[in-house]
């Protein structure tokens, strides 16, 4: 093959109609003599699949349609090889094969549906919303992919760039005659020619509101009524103006003009935008019948862009009639505060009140007074004429304000009724002397001077004094202590209490009673007579009050000093003794825990053991058995006597001497523990073991010698006789058995 024919770039129309046999191109080798010695082979991208080439002509073919938006170029490459000997005859040569584009795609919208909102009055070219086609096919080559916009419904509001899809607005709209509005954009490839393929999307355009719109009333004139019993804060009625607005747009607010704000107040409700009129201040229907207001909606935002048009706001009349009512009296005050001096009698006037029924002044009235029930009885009222008397004196000392609930009722109808509170001061009297504020304790040494002051002492008053309580204090007239004490008025509410000679002898006078004389400055000024007592003490140089307030104390006894140390050495004693008695009882309660609770024990088993005897003994059985054994505090479950005595009767055959002399005082005895029914529930088991019969030892117990230092007798049969009423005394007794 040529060098300049190594290489070609074959462009191919894409799904052109070619059947397998036709060559779009050929390959052919400048050593190919046509003679069938030289063989094409085809390698690379899509041989085989879409493309073949024939080995001997080298002509290549396309087997299938081709695809450019799946695959623009191929990459081949050509051989050409000897037929003989299998050997290439020239170098590999390598072409690309390019998939030239045909119009075989429709324009496609990827972002629809599309959705936009502009402000409602935009003017004419206001940008609302653009929209955007793609098309699969090669931009780059023909007009396959050049798109072009058109608006095919949404005239004459809207309309579109044919290159760029900028929608936009063709006029003003207003949002109160349409808020939506739907148009459709087509786009076509192959710039709109015949043959050209279209899409078209459908674009949603909603208007948002702006405030273009004042309020308006419906009615020019409202018709209300509000009875005169009307509390503040109820509703007369209710306007609303009209906003063809939306939003924050349609908010407003309500004003009422002219002077009827005073009476009347009107409120906005959020959510309805009604105006509210509420009662501001109670209404009377003898005063006046009939209001006339005006009231004023005005829009929280305001557009400035329409001002030119006119104040965005409204006017409208209300008209408003006072229903009569039958209403309760009404009293010429609220509150009523009266005086009257304490102690005046009974019957005394403390004033009157005064209440009218406003529908008719010459309707009666009746007059009462609420009395609480814990509360004394201390005033009464004249029912018909309002005039409050008190029922006894008064005391300003124990209330000195008195608060009294007054009703007036109708009496043509009973159901009326009002209130009024009656405030009623009781001024003060000076009817209350000056006294001591406490029980003074005064003390003087039997050593004191002349003229040493021993008491300060002070003064109060129930009464309340306006221009402030000044008391004087002087001795009364009768006093007969006057020369051993003077007292000295200090001019400010108090007085010294002073001696008035040296030297004082309780052996000659314990107490001395002084009478003191205290006048108020009231208006008749008013006195009494209080008494000091004044104990005389045994003391160096100062007062030991402890001393002297039991020294008097015994001394009002007639008890003299010798007498009370002998009584204070008794209690001491007294008070020891009872320690004493307190701490062995302590101590008795310091108790081991059997002394305690002895009486739980059912049975207490004592054990007398003795050293064994001979070898006849040890042989016997085991002398381990006979070892003492302590008494354990345990709860066992309670054993029958009649088991325990033969269990233990079955031991002294084994144990004790083979005599049927012992054996018959044993059956004896069991048979008398089990058929006597004085004995206690429970049972004492004494146990007496003894040595074998050769033991050489000779016997340790006490029950066969009286004292420890005599001979021991080795004839047991023959001492067992007085054993036996030994054994059966201590039975008697503690139903002991032995064996």
């Amino acid at each position: 093959m040529c060098p300049s024919a190594l290489q070609w770039q074959i462009h191919k129309d894409e799904y052109k109609n070619i059947c397998s046999q036709f060559s779009f191109t050929m390959l052919k080798s400048d050593l190919d003599k046509e003679d069938g010695n030289l063989e094409y082979i085809l390698a690379g991208e899509g041989a085989g699949s879409f493309f073949y080439i024939d080995k001997y002509t080298g002509k290549i073919y396309v087997k299938q349609k081709l695809d450019r938006e799946k695959k623009p170029f191929y990459i081949l490459t050509a051989k050409a090889i000897n037929r003989s000997t299998q050997l290439p005859v020239e170098p590999d040569s390598e072409f690309i094969i390019k998939v030239r584009d045909i119009n075989d795609n429709e324009p496609q919208f990827l972002d629809g549906p599309y959705v936009a909102t502009v402000p409602e009055m935009s003017p004419e070219g206001t940008s609302v919303t653009q929209v955007t086609a793609t098309d699969a096919d090669d931009p780059s080559y023909g007009n396959s992919a050049r798109l072009l916009y058109s608006l095919v419904e949404g005239q004459p509001y809207f309309s579109v760039e044919p290159k760029t899809g900028v929608i936009r607005m063709a006029s003003e709209m207003d949002r109160e005659t349409k808020d939506q509005y739907l148009v459709i954009i087509q786009a076509k490839d192959m710039v709109g020619q015949p043959g050209a393929f279209s899409a078209t999307a459908t674009v949603t355009i909603n208007l948002s509101d702006i405030n273009d719109n004042p309020p308006e009333f419906q009615q020019r004139l409202y018709y209300m009524s509000v009875s005169e019993e009307a509390p503040v804060g109820t509703t007369v009625g209710k306007v609303f103006a009209e906003d063809r607005d939306i939003g924050d747009n349609a908010a407003m607010d309500y004003f009422i003009e002219a002077d009827s704000s005073d009476i009347f107040n009107i409120i906005t409700n959020d959510e309805t935008q009604e105006g509210i009129i509420l009662l501001k201040k109670r209404v009377d229907y003898e005063s006046k019948r009939r209001y006339s207001i005006q009231v004023k909606a005005v829009n929280r935002r305001i557009d400035e862009r329409f001002l030119k048009e006119g104040p965005f706001e409204d006017t409208t009349i209300v008209k408003i009639n006072v229903e009569d009512a039958d209403e309760p009296p009404v009293f010429t005050l609220a509150n009523y505060v009266m005086e009257i001096f304490e102690g005046a009698m009974r019957g005394t006037l403390v004033g009157v009140v005064t209440a009218r029924d406003p529908d008719d002044d010459e309707s009666p009235v009746r007059y009462s007074i609420v009395h609480s029930s814990h509360l004394k009885r201390l005033f009464s009222i004249n029912e018909h004429n309002g005039a409050i008397i008190t029922t006894e004196p008064l005391d300003r000392e124990i209330a000195s304000w008195h608060n009294i609930t007054v009703t007036a009722t109708e009496t043509r109808n009973p159901e009326k009724i009002s209130e009024a509170n009656v405030y009623v001061q009781v001024l003060d009297v000076n009817d209350n002397a000056p006294e001591f504020p406490k029980n003074y304790e005064t003390f003087v040494c039997e050593n004191a001077v002349s003229g040493q002051i021993i008491q300060t002492i002070s003064a109060v008053d129930k009464d309340d004094s306006a221009e402030g309580h000044h008391f004087y204090f002087s001795f009364a007239q009768e006093d007969s202590n006057s020369s051993h004490f003077t007292v000295k008025d200090n001019q400010d509410n108090t007085a010294g209490i002073f001696t008035g000679k040296s030297g004082f002898s309780r052996q000659e006078q314990f107490f001395f009673y002084l009478p003191i004389l205290i006048q108020d400055n009231g208006t008749p000024p008013l006195t009494s007579t209080n008494t000091l007592t004044v104990t005389v003490c045994d003391c160096d140089t100062e007062v030991n009050t402890f001393y002297c307030r039991y020294g008097a104390f015994m001394y009002s006894l007639g008890l003299s000093t010798e007498a009370l140390v002998a009584v204070l050495a008794c209690i001491l004693i007294f008070l020891v003794f009872f320690l004493a008695i307190v701490t062995l009882r302590q101590q008795q309660q310091k108790k081991t825990p059997f002394s305690e609770k002895i009486e739980e024990f059912r049975e207490n088993i004592v054990s007398y053991d003795d050293e064994g005897g001979g070898e006849e003994d040890t042989e016997a059985f085991d002398i381990s058995a006979l070892r003492t054994r302590t008494v354990m505090r345990t709860h066992k479950p309670r054993k029958k006597v009649a088991s325990e005595i033969q269990s233990l009767y079955r031991q002294s055959l084994q144990v004790g001497p083979d005599s049927a002399i012992f054996r018959q005082f044993i059956s004896e005895k069991l048979e008398e523990a089990n058929t006597d029914p004085s004995v206690p529930p429970y049972d004492s088991l004494q146990t007496y073991a003894f040595e074998g019969t050769g033991s050489l030892a000779g016997s340790l117990s006490s029950l066969g010698s009286n004292t420890s230092d005599m001979d021991q007798s080795y004839d047991y049969l023959a001492d067992w006789g007085p054993h036996f009423k030994q054994l059966a005394g201590l039975y008697s007794s503690h139903r002991t058995v032995g064996d």
